[in-house]
């Protein structure tokens, strides 16, 4: 089996996460869906599993972090192009999350920026040139 990840995240409204993920580029899997998650496919190694938070709480004894208030995590997420990283953040903003939660990253080999989702979960979308960051070390 390929090695994967699936990444649980708790959604405070299940169907407006469902559809901002669903605007920055996954796509829902039905088979792993129901009234108290969304499966969205990301890539065919990453899934993120966005749980309602009495789903969530189901899994953990721990409070659930508040995204907006705390950072318990980085999510980087790898693009094809400048273009790309620009694309992602822009459409996150647009539908809901907020982008540019800091200034973008410009390395000439590597250009990132970063946005939340609507429950403050950050992502750090990113390019780069392989042959260049070699180059650059």
């Amino acid at each position: 089996m390929t090695k994967m990840i699936f990444l649980n995240l708790p959604v405070r409204d299940l169907q407006a996460a469902t559809r901002f993920y669903e605007a920055i580029g996954c796509t829902r899997n039905t088979e792993f869906s129901n009234d108290e998650a969304s499966s969205m496919v990301w890539s065919e190694a990453i899934t993120f599993m966005l749980l309602k938070h009495e789903h969530f709480a189901t899994f953990t004894s721990k409070p659930i972090a508040d995204a907006h208030a705390t950072a318990g995590a980085l999510i980087a997420l790898s693009c094809d192009s400048r273009e790309a990283v620009d694309a992602i953040t822009e459409t996150a903003g647009k539908a809901g999350g907020k982008a540019d939660i800091r200034a973008p990253q410009d390395l000439g080999f590597m250009y990132g920026r970063a946005f939340e989702d609507l429950d403050g979960n950050i992502f750090e979308p990113v390019w780069m040139n392989m042959d260049d960051a070699a180059s650059a070390q």
